[in-house]
């Protein structure tokens, strides 16, 4: 499955991050060793300049590594053609043992992949550069996630043959035939999830309008916490409730099969605005320590509340895509 033009394209954005990163890397530890704002010396000017070219490469990798999520799901959608029994990415990602952890590998890794630019951000708006350090100790952590999403990546590809026979998600989510997913998402009614559901919602647009009014830490570590929380929620709620109402079929509960163009393509239009909303929730709490450094005080705070007016605008956008076909469904019987 190698040569397979998706494989293609998922190994080379791969590769590129790796490299380029892995360059970065060596940049990083001597950041980390001998970088001296106060120092003057020709070794700190050539330092500031590798500084540079090193975090521009970084951000260039990162962002490929955000882009391959979104390829990887189209690609798991394309391989379900050449695999026996799959009908899209929720067959292909169930063919081996290493699909779904990737997937997973993945989604964690584009939270992470974009602090580090956030943080990059804030680095280089300020000519002391105070967080250059903390973003290069921070780059030396993602190395392992990003070695381990490649790794995976290589042994889903190489397992993955077309004779393999694979189920259709109407088969791995069918929970009266003891459907493999649906019964790990199972515990929770439609009515309870909905409540769960819709709940959560309204105290994460209550509680993120107080943290971009009031902007205290406290508010900002609610909101980010139960946004994170929300993220598990909302999945289960779409994969259980929503995406039957999206398909017009009871029982059919795939998170893939809504970004196809016979749904419209709703799926990404549910999806985009969940990732953004989290993210955005999420980061102001773990900006919150670059405060101290009194010469990103006031840049932290007004990036905070940005972030989180950005992570409410994209929740009610979220909650209105993704209740769309249900309302219609209880308003107009699903006409519409």
């Amino acid at each position: 499955m190698f040569l397979n033009p998706w494989s293609l394209a998922l190994c080379l954005l791969g590769g590129l991050s790796i490299f380029l990163i892995a360059v970065a890397c060596k940049t990083a530890v001597r950041v980390i060793r001998l970088w001296d704002p106060a120092a003057d010396s020709q070794g700190q000017i050539e330092l500031e300049s590798e500084m540079w070219l090193s975090s521009t490469l970084v951000q260039y990798g990162l962002c490929f590594q955000i882009v391959s999520l979104l390829l990887y799901v189209l690609a798991a959608d394309h391989f379900a053609q050449m695999l026996a029994g799959a009908m899209c990415a929720t067959g292909s990602l169930l063919a081996n043992d290493y699909g779904l952890p990737l997937l997973i590998v993945k989604i964690v890794g584009v939270f992470f992949y974009g602090l580090w630019i956030v943080l990059h951000q804030l680095d280089i708006s300020n000519a002391e550069y105070p967080l250059v350090r903390i973003k290069y100790i921070i780059l030396l952590l993602l190395l392992p996630l990003l070695l381990a999403d490649t790794a995976l990546l290589v042994l889903y590809l190489g397992g993955l043959e077309p004779d393999i026979i694979t189920s259709c998600c109407a088969v791995i989510f069918d929970e009266g035939q003891g459907g493999t997913i649906q019964n790990l998402l199972g515990g929770q009614g439609e009515q309870h999830s909905l409540i769960l559901y819709y709940g959560w919602a309204a105290f994460l647009l209550v509680s993120g309008l107080l943290a971009w009014w009031w902007q205290r830490l406290s508010l900002y570590l609610i909101h980010g916490i139960a946004m994170a929380l929300f993220f598990v929620q909302a999945l289960h709620t779409l994969i259980t409730v929503f995406s039957s109402y999206i398909y017009a079929m009871p029982f059919h509960n795939c998170p893939f099969c809504m970004l196809k163009g016979e749904y419209g393509y709703i799926g990404f239009l549910i999806y985009l605005p969940l990732f953004l909303a989290v993210f955005c929730g999420v980061t102001p709490m773990l900006i919150q320590p670059c405060q101290a450094k009194a010469s990103l005080s006031a840049t932290v705070a007004n990036l905070q509340q940005k972030l989180v007016a950005v992570s409410v605008a994209a929740l009610a956008v979220h909650i209105a895509l993704s209740s769309y076909h249900y309302i219609l469904y209880m308003v107009m019987g699903g006409e519409g």
